[in-house]
């Protein structure tokens, strides 16, 4: 009995040498991975790598990951050819294959997440003057004219919908035109705005939607590479 209490102990000593050396390894490896990824082909301020499953090794020798996850903060790419800033990207690998002498991945399928804070989504607009959360499905924005010399401003509530498959269309639900002529069409050029996004990371966008602290876009895609 004393003796297999000792190979128990031993056994479970072992154990727990194996399973710390492979944590390690994994957090070696997520470090790394971050500090080369590039997940929408533009400057990205900060990366996170989460290897999932155990044992990290063995699917390291085999260049196979069952799931990754990867969050990208402060991603600058390109939309409809201009600039945009994404806030926050996370994305879920799944059925990772590492690409060459450990130069890139392929993922199987990808879902993830970008969000778009509501300041950088005026930037894009390049028309607003201010946005913010509106409910469910809805923004606030405000815009401002010149009539007559005189500055008008004004703050719709407005509908967020996806079109064409890749555009976030942004559209007041209507405008107080006051009586004056042309107003409603003025403040229109101001608030309402198109603005393509194409693809995100290789994924095609399949939702947008309005939350109190930006838009959140939904992404989904197969065979996706990343890039470092």
């Amino acid at each position: 009995m004393r003796a297999l209490r000792i190979l128990l102990v031993v056994a479970v000593v072992l154990g727990g040498i194996l399973v710390g050396g492979d944590r390690l390894a994994a957090a070696w490896a997520e470090s790394e991975v971050a500090g080369r990824a590039s997940l929408a082909g533009g400057r990205t301020e900060s990366v996170e790598v989460d290897i999932k499953g155990f044992p990290f090794l063995t699917q390291a020798a085999d260049k196979r990951f069952g799931e990754v996850e990867v969050v990208a903060r402060g991603v600058h790419t390109q939309a409809g050819g201009k600039p945009v800033r994404i806030g926050e990207l996370t994305v879920d690998l799944r059925d990772v294959v590492v690409t060459g002498d450990w130069t890139g991945v392929r993922a199987g399928s990808a879902t993830g997440t970008a969000l778009i804070s509501y300041a950088d989504l005026v930037a894009a607009s390049e028309r607003a003057t201010a946005m913010e959360y509106g409910g469910p499905g809805k923004v606030k924005v405000t815009g401002s004219v010149a009539v007559l010399g005189r500055k008008v401003t004004r703050t719709v509530v407005s509908s967020v919908s996806l079109v064409g498959g890749d555009t976030i269309k942004v559209r007041a639900d209507e405008v107080p035109g006051e009586g004056i002529p042309l107003l409603e069409d003025m403040i229109r050029e101001r608030t309402d705005f198109e603005r393509p996004l194409g693809r995100v990371a290789g994924m095609r966008v399949s939702k947008v939607e309005p939350r109190p602290e930006g838009l959140a876009v939904t992404v989904t895609g197969q065979d996706v590479a990343i890039a470092g």
